[in-house]
């Protein structure tokens, strides 16, 4: 006679059950998505308001140094570039998302 062991039940196509010990550890040690999209807006907002802090410096002419201003406003112009090219893309990505036949 053969030993036949007991079939335990079945995941799913959504992985561990809610509350298991890997998805608590996933979720401790990566930052979710929301965050990290959060976090990324938090700095382009920080480098566009010290890019206008720097222009009414200079416009004040506490800052004399025009290429320390330049970079300033470069820097935060190519983050917000950035930013815009990252929601284009996760936009798209939606877009074809939900194009998708089920």
């Amino acid at each position: 006679m053969s030993n036949v062991n007991s079939i335990g039940p079945i995941q799913g196509a959504d992985g561990p059950q809610k509350g298991s010990k890997s998805q608590r550890i996933a979720k401790d040690k990566y930052p979710s998505f929301k965050d990290t999209l959060n976090g990324v807006m938090k700095e382009v907002n920080d480098m566009q308001s010290k890019a206008d802090a720097s222009i009414q410096k200079m416009a004040a002419g506490e800052i004399t140094d025009v290429h320390q201003v330049m970079n300033s406003v470069q820097e935060a112009n190519l983050a917000f570039n950035m930013m815009m090219e990252i929601r284009n893309k996760v936009l798209d990505a939606y877009q074809e998302i939900m194009r998708m036949r089920l």
